[in-house]
């Protein structure tokens, strides 16, 4: 167990995400077996010792005080206790309290803080040059409407710092973000933090949605309490997928790692499945087919003549370990046809792109992917927040947006499927219930056919027998890890295109998962 007062930054782990009402159920043990303030003292200098790591670390942080923004609630009890120890600790501190704290802890927090020194105020100053580090400790997970008046000046100044200047850290969630889905709550203002401290365990809404650029560098202060044994949300990590990679040793051969067909390719956009396709070259596949709808594909594709490029009528998919639908297929009548042909198959299914919008207006086609789940096969779909408001028959993608765990949850259960619902912060939900979000990716993907590359990628993952949910957390997993390391390597996010992801894929899974131990001392 990590040491109360203690704290972390996340790493390549998966872990439980803190939906509200696991956190208060969490509270409540842990508020019944330990003495009264414990948990809001420990948390108080959990913060304190964080930003004092942070502070040593920047000589000028040194030299200035403090300003830490204490709210009405329990989020203004962390701050005060914060602002005491960090008094104690040498560190200049002032405390903007609005409205005097309310629950019985952290009233016990204001009168400790005012009895050791720590100078209060209601108001904010008129400029922050005097501080270095600005705290926000305004609202927590308790928040339940948009913030107002005084808190909502407030909150836009933090905003503005945290833009121009940097500096901002927020205490277990930016003011103002919704902990469970990741927006601002009720559509109102959030700090835009540059780090975020939180308690317990970390939040779904740290990692999707607005979230992941509100909150920042997350760092977790467990304070004594465990996570729950089955949370409802995980962190997509390796540990969930790793072991369904096969093992490469000299006896295998192509059909060891199985045969992929991407479906798609109507005539002008023959692009996307090449593009998929490549991507499953590189994601480990044994043979990749393309088989096109259109006219005019090429005969060959000159960067990778490796790939078998087919007409789709001439084409036989019952032999092929699994298929990936909808890249560039367009949404003709033929293009119907064929993926209602092709959902009949009993072959491991990714359904993405245009393939997800004939679903989206078909009812049989929609049961015939719900079907494929009930007999045990789910399929695998993959949309964008616009395509899976299409699918749940929304009137616009923001309906999504506003909460997508729940969306994900609704696909998934809709469509006996599991749903890859892309976006900052990938949601994975599995028609079983499981539900993880995927904390690697940036804005380098934010370029046409990426999407492409990843339906490849899933696709490719399941023709080496991954199941699908497990093909769909590696996959995305792996496609954000690529665009993260082109960036590092100065290759992105401006600028980065589809087609470099394919080759940086290949050297994640290689380096993570192949790379053999060194055998000099055997």
């Amino acid at each position: 167990m990590t040491a109360p007062h203690s704290y972390f930054i996340p790493k390549d782990e998966s872990c439980a995400l803190l939906t509200l009402a696991e956190r208060r159920a969490l509270e409540a043990r842990a508020v019944a077996a330990l003495p009264p303030h414990t948990l809001m003292a420990r948390a108080g200098a959990a913060a304190a010792q964080c930003l004092i790591d942070i502070i040593k670390r920047d000589s000028k942080a040194r030299e200035k005080a403090v300003w830490l923004a204490a709210g009405p609630g329990n989020n203004g009890g962390d701050a005060l206790v914060m602002a005491e120890q960090l008094h104690r600790a040498g560190v200049k501190v002032r405390v903007c309290m609005p409205v005097e704290v309310k629950p019985d802890d952290a009233r016990r927090a204001l009168r400790s803080a005012r009895a050791a020194g720590v100078p209060i105020d209601t108001d904010a100053p008129a400029s922050f040059d005097d501080y270095h580090w600005l705290v926000d400790g305004l609202f927590g997970i308790g928040l339940t409407r948009p913030l107002e008046g005084v808190f909502a000046s407030i909150v836009s100044r933090l905003t503005r710092h945290s833009r121009d200047k940097g500096r901002v850290l927020a205490l277990d969630v930016p003011s103002g973000l919704n902990s469970d889905t990741g927006a601002p709550v009720d559509g109102g203002e959030a700090v835009r933090a540059n780090a975020t401290i939180t308690f317990i365990g970390a939040k779904p809404g740290h990692y999707t949605a607005e979230g992941r650029d509100l909150c920042g560098k997350l760092f977790v202060a467990p304070i004594g309490v465990d996570a729950p044994a089955v949370p409802s949300i995980v962190l997509n990590a390796p540990s969930l997928f790793a072991a369904c990679l096969l093992p490469r040793g000299n006896g295998t051969n192509k059909g060891t790692f199985g045969t992929l067909a991407v479906i798609g390719g109507d005539t002008g956009m023959c692009g996307a499945p090449v593009l998929a396709a490549r991507m499953a070259l590189y994601g480990g596949a044994g043979k990749v087919n393309v088989a096109f709808l259109g006219e005019g594909f090429p005969p060959y594709d000159p960067p990778h003549p490796e790939l078998m490029l087919h007409n789709v009528d001439d084409f036989r998919f019952e032999k092929m370990d699994a298929l990936s639908i909808g890249c560039g297929m367009g949404k003709t009548d033929r293009a119907k046809a064929v993926l209602s042909n092709v959902l009949k198959l009993d072959v491991p299914k990714l359904l993405d792109a245009d393939a997800l919008n004939l679903v989206s207006k078909d009812d049989a086609l929609a049961a015939a992917v719900s079907q494929r789940g009930a007999q045990g096969d789910p399929c695998i779909l993959t949309p964008h927040p616009l395509e899976a408001a299409r699918l749940l028959h929304f009137n616009e993608a923001k309906a999504v947006q506003a909460d997508r765990f729940a969306a994900a949850r609704q696909l998934a259960a809709r469509y006996t499927a599991v749903v890859v619902l892309k976006g900052s912060g990938t949601v994975i939900a599995s028609p079983d219930g499981r539900v993880a979000v995927n904390p690697t990716g940036n804005a380098g993907l934010a370029t046409g056919g990426t999407g492409d590359v990843l339906g490849g990628l899933i696709g490719a993952l399941l023709a080496q027998k991954f199941p699908a949910y497990k093909a769909a957390l590696a996959g995305v997993y792996l496609h954000g890890l690529a665009a993260q390391s082109l960036t590092d390597e100065g290759v992105g996010p401006a600028g980065l295109t589809a087609g470099e992801l394919p080759p940086e894929v290949r050297k994640l899974i290689n380096r993570l998962f192949y790379a053999k131990p060194a055998t000099d001392a055997l």
